[in-house]
């Protein structure tokens, strides 16, 4: 167990990059006044050429996602994106929630895809990996941007994020969605404020996340509730009282993940409860493996999301009854490309060429 603790931050460990032979371990000894306890977050260009990330995965339904950070401040536990950090070098720990790359050019990169004649207009995840709408977003607005270049070529997309700071930008959500053009699904892993606090330090605590489908939802966008993760012998009793509270906030659809821990998440997700519910950490830790073949992580295509044997069909089947008594999911929002226009002229009203 970590006998440091970050006010902020979802970890303190900075565990081993399976990329790399060299690993470097903090000598506590020698450290002073502290420094280690408040890392500031620090950005870093990201000069990506292409913004357009293309999956083949058989049990994901798009084809393309978007992502203008790589990195979370949000600092989620559980966060299946972690091991991603380490390609840059990095650790999936503490790396990844203070040292967030930053794709400036990701609205011109936009518009140079949807400008080429290959592009088929289709429905597009944002964000498929990291939040769009973590702290830094707030100042560098490049997911306002972005959104502006769907709106300007009328492409569709559906937005997934866990803050409430999504709702500074309804009024381009309004635009599209009267062209059904948009939905938006709001995460909530729990209604627990202290719970969230501690697992996901620094997203919208529930209750905000609730007013924020509500205030969507009477926009009119289209809006849901993502029940995820949903963490077996911690979170998964709250999926009733979310699936309700969701439905009574004027969520229309809702789905539903089981955690995923690959690669370093293991570790720093049992470091997490070791350190804030050392009582709950066997049972829960029993609990994942019930449903991830035994393991913490289970990568396998079809069962990756959902898990399998008699606890995972259990939650499977309570998601499915919940819907029906809540009126979730009885009817869903096809996005349309009809409305799509590609330029042939430079588009100066854009970016500058």
């Amino acid at each position: 167990m970590s006998d440091l603790q970050i006010k902020g931050r979802g970890t303190a460990l900075n565990p081993a990059n399976r990329f790399e032979l060299i690993e470097i371990e903090t000598d506590r000894d020698w450290l002073e006044n502290g420094e280690v306890l408040s890392p500031q977050t620090v950005y870093y260009e990201d000069n990506t050429r292409t913004i357009l990330s293309e999956n083949d995965s058989p049990d994901i339904g798009f084809k393309y996602s978007i992502n203008p950070y790589r990195g979370c401040e949000h600092g989620c536990i559980y966060c299946y994106a972690r091991p991603s950090h380490e390609y840059f070098g990095w650790s999936s720990g503490l790396d990844f929630e203070t040292k967030i790359l930053v794709k400036r050019d990701a609205p011109r990169l936009l518009a140079e895809a949807f400008r080429r004649r290959a592009w088929q207009p289709q429905v597009i995840a944002f964000s498929g990996n990291t939040d769009c709408y973590q702290p830094i977003e707030r100042k560098l607005e490049i997911t306002r941007r972005c959104l502006e270049v769907f709106r300007h070529f009328r492409n569709p997309l559906g937005l997934i994020t866990k803050n409430a700071l999504i709702l500074r930008d309804l009024d381009l959500l309004q635009e599209l969605a009267r062209r059904n053009l948009v939905s938006v699904a709001i995460s909530i892993t729990t209604l627990d404020n202290q719970l969230c606090h501690k697992m996901e330090p620094r997203t919208s605590v529930p209750q905000k996340r609730l007013e924020t489908i509500a205030q969507l939802a009477r926009a009119g966008v289209p809006v849901g509730v993502n029940v995820a993760p949903i963490i077996p012998g911690l979170t998964d009793r709250e999926m009733p009282a979310i699936l309700a509270a969701a439905a009574e906030h004027g969520a229309q659809r809702a789905g539903f993940i089981l955690v995923r821990l690959p690669y370093a998440n293991k570790e720093l997700f049992v470091d997490w409860l070791k350190t804030h519910y050392p009582e709950r950490t066997e049972k829960v830790l029993s609990a994942i493996r019930d449903v991830r073949n035994g393991g913490l992580n289970d990568p396998r295509f079809g069962t990756r999301f959902s898990g399998e044997g008699k606890r995972a069909e259990a939650i499977a089947r309570l998601f499915q009854v919940c819907c029906q008594k809540y009126g979730l999911n009885r009817c869903f929002t096809h996005l349309s490309t009809e409305h799509f226009r590609r330029e042939e002229n430079r588009q100066g009203d854009l970016f500058a060429e």
